[in-house]
């Protein structure tokens, strides 16, 4: 971790301008493993200057050179997964299992995903009149990135903004800087030209606020809060730079009564509680037929019962704590929120796990009798607290899922594959799940809504940092 108190700027480790120290905690026993300089305005015109200077040659490299420098990177990081793992299960306590097997593994699924998005772009094309469309890469771009999937979302902002012939200025989450800072160690290693990439560690009042309102950079892409990505837009919006966003969520799980309620019941409550509930996309809303509802309660209450609460150090599939006492803090207050508008506590309540004095461990909570205009159903938890809804009808289910400010993700759980269809094509969310499936790497992920704008992954994540010219002619 030696590089923790530098910024990587203009392909070189430099010391900050800012002397704001800022402390890293383990949250699975809140002690302090490390610190960085968070960095401010001067530290942002820096990697913007270095950014804007590399543009021009590397925008005109060609596919082969880029395609090049991504399977170095590759490489590269195969090499240095078990360092990206420990980081992120120290930094914001995903169990090291977990680190390894989706945290740490998704970069390499991605950097794929793009080379194969690169591969098959066409640069340049004739048109049905004649003319010639080209597609190039918008400029410099400001990339900012959350804590709860670290190394998953730089690897979906750089990645593309690379490929594509951009530069970039990386504003990683202050809480999860070790994994930023060894990800800006591979990109070194790969051979990456100096200022295509830079890091500056930072808050977004600060970093992420001169990313948004600098007149050299020509796209923001962000990750993080609805309320948060609201600033950067209209910090962004005097030089009407590209905007794209991810943001929060409040996924439902439409549950009919014809499916395979002992399989999919269960399956529902742990890739809610995935990640101690710290996903964007978590199906916290499981929103039930009558006719099932008592045996779906009863299974989801095993269910959530059965989960284990572990140090995240350890093997398994348990879950760690949530990422810092503040979120702690907040996930107690929707808890106590929906015990007080009269939703059964089946699973969980307020405080820590038995057993557990220190970190930010949360009790796996399960609430029924959930209607929804509780807060609980309405606010993104972010924590792992599910809420169960029950419905009569198609209609009326289709009705509570999309009653939202959100949609980001949407789940389905039916053997009917025509209603799956009929149902999926209703629900306004960017993303629908039909019985437990996963996307592909290549598949783009968004949202409707106050959930952003915008996609990630594959192909559809690379355009989005590309222009495209038009050229007129006889």
């Amino acid at each position: 971790m030696t590089n923790l108190t530098r910024f990587y700027i203009n392909g070189k480790w430099v010391q900050p301008h800012s002397t704001d120290v800022f402390p890293i905690l383990n949250p699975s026993n809140e002690k302090e493993i490390g610190q960085i300089v968070l960095g401010d305005k001067t530290d942002v015109d820096r990697a913007v200057s270095a950014a804007a200077a590399a543009f021009d040659s590397f925008s005109n490299s060609s596919k082969s050179e880029r395609l090049s420098l991504l399977a170095n990177l590759h490489e590269i990081s195969e090499n240095r997964l078990e360092d990206l793992a420990q980081a992120m299960t120290m930094e914001m306590g995903a169990p090291i299992s977990m680190s390894r097997d989706a945290q740490a593994a998704s970069l390499m699924g991605h950097i794929e995903s793009f080379r194969h998005a690169l591969e098959t772009l066409v640069e340049s094309e004739t048109l049905p009149g004649g003319d010639l469309l080209l597609r190039e890469p918008i400029g410099v771009c400001g990339l900012i990135t959350p804590w709860n999937w670290p190394i998953l979302q730089i690897g979906l902002k750089v990645i593309p903004a690379l490929a594509a012939g951009c530069t970039c200025v990386l504003k990683p989450s202050e809480h999860a800087p070790i994994s930023a800072s060894i990800f800006a160690e591979l990109i070194d290693a790969a051979g990456f030209p100096a200022g295509t990439f830079n890091l500056v560690h930072g808050k977004g009042e600060q970093v992420g606020r001169a990313l948004a309102q600098h007149p050299d950079i020509q796209m923001i892409s962000f990750t993080g809060s609805t309320r948060a990505g609201k600033d950067v837009t209209k910090n962004a919006a005097d030089d009407i730079k590209r905007v794209t966003l991810e943001l929060g969520g409040k996924s439902p799980n439409v549950v009919f009564a014809d499916s395979d309620l002992e399989e999919r019941i269960p399956a529902s409550v742990y890739e809610c509680f995935y990640n101690s509930g710290q996903s964007c996309d978590a199906p916290t809303r499981l929103i039930v037929e009558r006719s099932c509802y008592g045996q779906v309660v009863q299974l989801a209450e095993q269910a959530a019962r059965s989960q284990e609460v572990n140090d995240p150090s350890l093997e398994g599939d348990h879950i760690g704590p949530l990422f810092d006492e503040i979120q702690y803090h907040r996930v107690q207050g929707m808890i106590q929120a929906g015990i007080d508008e009269g939703a059964t506590l089946l699973v969980g309540g307020l405080d820590r796990p038995e057993g557990i004095d220190t970190g930010w461990y949360v009790k796996p909570t399960v609430f029924s009798d959930v209607n929804n205009t509780m807060r609980i159903a309405q606010q993104e938890i972010f924590g792992p607290v599910l809420v169960i809804i029950p419905f009569d009808d198609e209609d009326e289910a289709i009705q509570i899922a999309n009653d939202s400010p959100y949609g980001l993700a949407a789940y389905i759980q039916t053997s009917d594959s025509k209603r799956a269809e009929r149902v999926a094509a209703r629900l306004r969310a960017g993303q629908i799940h039909i019985n437990g499936s996963a996307p592909s790497f290549a598949t783009p992920f968004g949202g409707f809504k106050q959930s952003g704008n915008g996609r990630e992954c594959g192909t559809h994540g690379l355009e989005e940092y590309l222009e495209l010219k038009s050229i007129c002619r006889n």
